[in-house]
């Protein structure tokens, strides 16, 4: 008998589903959902999201009714969707609206515009969503919206930002 260190029947990275991969990395993770272009940028900080596989596939987002984001993506039908690294930890609290943003939250990292909204260089795996129209309903305290998947990079979180009780934690 030989022991493997990985799964012997298990495809390479490379021949796996980028979808599958992507929510595999999810978890409690935190997610920097951006929006818009110019100074009709918003962006805030989610956990509240689940990535389904499928053809083709999709996020499921609960967003606050307040949220610039929510009107930024129902205007524009699109989103950037970022996993966060330990790294991005105070800018995670700039966007969720705890640490103080002069001169915005986007003035605070390099960013790049993408078809589905601004993305922050620094992060490595990412999604670029479109919104589905028809999907906006109340859940709660929150709006539910639905989005196809147009887009997916999965790269290396080494160290991804995860919450957890009120908490950021390190793995």
């Amino acid at each position: 008998m030989t022991i493997h260190s990985s799964h012997p029947f298990e495809p390479d990275d490379a021949e796996r589903d980028p979808i599958r991969r992507f929510r595999g990395r999810v978890g409690g993770s935190v997610s920097l959902w951006t929006a818009g272009a110019g100074a009709g940028r918003a962006g805030l900080t989610v956990t509240s999201f689940l990535v389904a596989a499928g053809e083709p596939p999709r996020v499921v987002v609960l967003v606050h009714p307040d949220a610039d984001l929510l009107d930024r993506m129902e205007e524009t039908s699109a989103a950037v969707v970022a996993l966060l690294s330990w790294r991005h930890r105070d800018l995670a609290e700039v966007f969720a609206g705890q640490f103080p943003a002069p001169g915005g939250p986007f003035r605070r990292d390099a960013w790049e515009q993408t078809d589905w909204g601004p993305r922050l260089v620094s992060t490595t795996s990412w999604l670029g969503v479109r919104v589905d129209p028809g999907s906006r309903r109340d859940v709660g305290w929150s709006v539910l919206l639905e989005a196809v998947v147009e887009h997916v990079e999965v790269g290396e979180d080494l160290e991804p930002l995860l919450h957890r009780r009120g908490r950021y934690v390190r793995l």
